[in-house]
């Protein structure tokens, strides 16, 4: 028995063939083109389709038994009852619609005042004025839909950005009328995991969840107390609630599991890709091999706003110490990752969730050993590197558990490299004066 994954990226399309057992007998990858213009990001969904096409035209064949799909969250197009485009796509970070936010919140305060961000999909679907002619399609659905012949119903974690409410089970119609949206151009929703139709060949098509949730399961993060780091250009913390949380900064939102209760997360405006501009031309692998602490930290902003561990639009970067060359500004800049990563475990376990009993580490910054250790030591728990943390990969199980536990498909199939204890490196007193630093400035509120 194998599954296929595919992970519908901004630059790539990338097919994951995954094996009853874990192993994994086919990859596949195909470019995608974006077109930026300000605070648009668009692309051609037909390219979707074609790149789609050719990445399992490589690794699917005999014995395939379903494919399930994630993409970007807040991605999406609009296309006629048919299910043709009508629309270019509108990607996850295109800011076209800020100014309509305001208004969006005004439909309904207690719903959206703390959630609602400018780049999601509910501002960007006002913005092109639809009519009860079209029909919002998330990028996953569209691609789901080429591949069974007919348009689908689309899954609880690609319509929470779109506005639906993940508690009612139901979109928000009240709220909708108030902006003019007729509800005729909402999509069915079904559960991650629920078949949406079969391919001409009869492969199974599943529903499937968002890039970073898939991420989450391809870390087998699915159980309480177990977490899922994701660590790019910035930081993203995904993991496992039995009840919901509930944030009122808004700095904490949550998707639902397949398997019932809840994926509590949140995106930090933080991240490694501050290396990238304070040390352009460095050998980032040579300062890892040197790196040791250092007395200092820079607090890790990639631009101006913070949105999690707490939410301060007016947030700067800032230094405490005085990192004078590469190597210390390397090393202040992880440990400004690491303390904010601490800070933003530490809020959710306030909210309610579980102590913290392991961490599952993925993203590019996984290449830097020092910083994984770095990171155990800062965290105090155990952090696990996943042999296959691509939401590729995270897409296949999904589709593997279909009918059954996501959890128990996850724990038989996830495979983890390696494990790296906490030492005792916990840096108390710097983190102790930085999180004094973000109170003074007032960014905690």
């Amino acid at each position: 028995m194998s599954w296929i994954g595919v992970d519908l990226g901004t630059q790539s399309a990338r097919a994951v063939r995954v094996e009853a057992d874990g192993s994994v007998t086919g990859r596949a990858a195909r470019p995608l083109v974006s077109h930026r213009d300000g605070p648009r990001h668009e692309q051609d969904p037909q390219s979707w389709l074609d790149a789609v096409d050719a990445v399992l035209a490589e690794v699917a064949g005999p014995g395939l038994d379903g494919i399930a799909i994630c993409s970007t969250s807040g991605t999406f197009l609009l296309t006629d009852e048919q299910g043709r485009p009508v629309s270019p796509a509108l990607m996850y970070d295109d800011a076209r619609a800020a100014d309509l936010r305001g208004r969006i919140v005004d439909a309904d305060p207690n719903r959206w005042a703390t959630s609602m961000q400018p780049t999601w999909a509910l501002p960007k679907l006002l913005s092109l004025n639809p009519s009860a002619a079209h029909r919002i399609v998330h990028s996953a659905d569209f691609v789901a839909a080429h591949l069974v012949g007919h348009p689908v119903a689309t899954d609880t974690s690609h319509a929470l950005k779109t506005g639906y409410d993940l508690v009612a089970e139901s979109w928000p119609q009240a709220a909708f009328d108030k902006l003019d949206l007729p509800a005729s151009i909402f999509p069915d929703v079904v559960l991650p995991g629920a078949e949406l139709g079969r391919t001409p060949s009869g492969v199974p098509v599943y529903a499937g969840m968002t890039d970073g949730c898939a991420a989450q399961i391809a870390a087998g993060a699915l159980s309480p107390g177990a977490w899922n780091s994701v660590l790019g250009t910035t930081l993203v913390l995904k993991g496992v609630s039995k009840d919901l949380l509930d944030d009122p900064t808004g700095a904490v939102y949550s998707h639902r599991h397949p398997d019932g209760g809840w994926l509590p997360g949140g995106a930090s405006s933080t991240g490694a890709g501050l290396l990238t501009e304070l040390l352009p031309n460095a050998d980032l692998d040579a300062l890892d091999q040197a790196a040791e602490p250092v007395a200092a930290v820079i607090y890790p902003l990639t631009k101006t706003g913070e949105r999690f561990p707490f939410v301060a639009p007016q947030a700067e970067r800032f230094t405490l110490g005085n990192p004078t060359g590469d190597l210390a500004t390397y090393v202040a800049v992880l440990q400004g990752v690491a303390f904010i990563e601490r800070l933003a475990f530490e809020h959710v376990v306030g909210l309610g969730a579980e102590p913290l009993r392991s961490v599952s580490l993925t993203g590019g910054a996984v290449r830097s050993g020092y910083w994984n250790q770095l990171r155990a030591d800062v965290l105090g728990v155990p952090v696990e590197l996943p042999a296959s943390p691509d939401p590729a990969y995270g897409m296949a199980v999904l589709a593997a558990s279909s009918g059954g536990s996501l959890t128990e498909t996850a724990r038989r199939m996830v495979r983890t490299d390696r494990i790296l204890e906490p030492g005792p490196r916990r840096l108390e007193d710097l983190y102790g004066e930085f999180v004094a630093e973000l109170d003074r400035r007032g960014y905690r509120g």
